[in-house]
């Protein structure tokens, strides 16, 4: 096991450099910051920096698709003949014990140490590189490891590309902190939450406009219709939205800039109206494997940091119902994944509060540490709701939130014996004398029915989609269905 988890040198030739480049794009984006660039003898071209940059990583994500294959791809075209010597034979070794390690590096910040007169030669200092790797045995997790370490690194400048040619492992060096000075609009105390010091009690709504579900960003955007669907929520006595960005659409790490202005609207209308926003980070994203995890880091970091001063923002909700994900993904894969964005999120802005919105009530205090406050989704029988919940507030001391909640109206051919419009009503009648005789923040689903639901939303099973369609309280045409009457307390 020593073995398996040492940090070894590597090194070589560039055969395979075009096809890598675009792989790692696709997969590998961890966080580089430079915190020193002062050389003596010869200055760093910036030019020359990113080639230094763009191959220290190339080696980085070389080594740990030799570690998870167990085969020697790439690695001579990334290190020195020296120093390749015994990544190979730790290759072997794993091959020969059905060992394979799954890791990705996720932060690196080093320092220029040294670069030659000739610039042939650089020495830089890599601190406190952040690591995470999960260490399996035939097929089955052994370990799972997440370290942080210090290496002295030189590379050589051979037929125009850099090689490492030496790595050596140093103990951890502090990093000066950042400060910035905070002065959040929106904390979380004890159980509750506060908007400038006082008691802030979430009524809100899932919003999509009627005629583009799960598509706010796309061809049909309006700010009209936003404004006017905006008025309609805060003249209904909410005080708060919640909005999805879908992770491929907004084009993952490789932001689309379009739909991001579009994002700044919506929450300058939010602004406008006196609305808070519940940004939900991550929606139609479910692959947790540690080697993509950069390219997520870096979709979140984009929009954090574009928008960590926005005042109409209450929280970052980091991923819709990642639980339904335990299954196919693997519930540590998952939970990893949050537990390792979460910190990030709060060290990019210190403005705003973090959650996660869970799909059910009994797992909604996962990773409670990590959050400021708790958020669940509910749909099952209303007479088992209060029961449930007091078996969570038992769990907790943190704040919580109804993040999702409802009922179809649809009683068409596909569901003969659900629930109609009047029984819609009364379900929400029932559950608002809930929340005010407890004080309960909620966030209901959804505003509107929607004439069509995508089918990569919900599947092509009609008797699923059609029900989808009619958790509104407006209906297509536009009309208040009896439900709009209990849509707050």
């Amino acid at each position: 096991m020593g073995k398996i988890l040492g940090y070894l040198n590597t090194g070589a030739e560039r055969t395979g450099m075009l096809h890598l480049e675009r792989e790692t794009v696709n997969t590998y984006l961890p966080k580089v910051n430079w915190s020193s660039l002062e050389n003596p003898g010869r200055e760093m071209e910036k030019q020359t920096l990113g080639e230094i940059e763009n191959d220290y990583l190339f080696s980085w994500y070389v080594k740990n698709k030799a570690l998870m294959n167990n085969n020697r791809e790439g690695i001579e075209d990334f290190y020195t003949d020296s120093a390749r010597v015994n990544l190979f034979r730790l290759v072997a070794h794993n091959k020969e014990n059905k060992v394979h390690i799954e890791g990705t590096t996720l932060k690196h910040n080093p320092a220029l140490e040294f670069y030659s007169a000739d610039g042939q030669l650089v020495v830089f200092t890599d601190r406190n590189i952040v690591e995470y790797q999960q260490i399996y045995n035939d097929k089955q997790l052994v370990t799972k490891v997440r370290d942080t370490a210090t290496y002295k690194v030189m590379m050589l400048l051979e037929d125009g590309f850099w090689r490492i040619r030496h790595m050596k492992r140093m103990d951890k060096v502090a990093l000066e902190p950042e400060t910035t000075e905070a002065n959040p609009i929106y904390t979380s105390q004890n159980n509750q939450i506060l908007k400038n010091g006082k008691k802030f009690t979430i009524k809100g709504i899932n919003y999509y406009p009627k005629n583009s579900p799960w598509d706010l960003y796309g061809d049909n955007f309006n700010t009209d219709t936003i404004k006017a669907d905006f008025n309609i929520i805060k003249n209904a006595g909410l005080n708060t939205i919640r909005i999805f960005i879908p992770y491929e659409e907004f084009g993952k790490a490789d932001i689309n800039q379009s739909k991001i202005e579009k994002l700044q609207q919506v929450l300058d209308i939010a602004q406008q109206k006196d609305l808070a926003v519940i940004v939900t980070l991550f929606d139609f994203y479910g692959d947790y494997s540690p080697e993509t995890w950069t390219l997520t880091h870096r979709h979140a970091e984009k929009i954090v940091s574009r928008f960590k001063d926005h005042d109409a923002i209450l929280a970052w909700d980091v991923k819709n119902e990642p639980d339904l994900d335990f299954k196919n993904r693997g519930e540590d894969n998952v939970t990893d994944w949050l537990a390792t964005l979460i910190p990030m999120i709060k060290e990019w802005d210190s403005e705003h509060l973090v959650t996660v919105g869970w799909s059910n009530i009994e797992v909604a205090t996962t990773l409670q540490q990590e959050v400021d406050f708790i958020s669940y989704h509910y749909y099952d029988n209303i007479d088992h709701f209060e029961d449930k919940l007091k078996k969570l507030e038992a769990k907790t001391s943190k704040p919580l939130v109804l993040q999702e909640f409802g009922i179809s109206s649809y009683t068409g051919f596909w569901n003969w014996f659900g629930s109609d419009e009047e029984d819609q009503a009364e379900y929400h009648k029932k559950m608002q004398a809930i929340f005010k005789r407890k004080q309960l923040a909620f966030v209901s689903w959804t505003l509107y029915d929607f004439p069509s639901v995508p089918s990569r939303v919900v599947g092509k099973k009609p008797w699923v989609r059609n029900k989808q369609k009619e958790f509104g309280f407006i209906d297509t045409d536009g009309n208040k269905k009896p439900s709009f009457l209990y849509i707050s307390y």
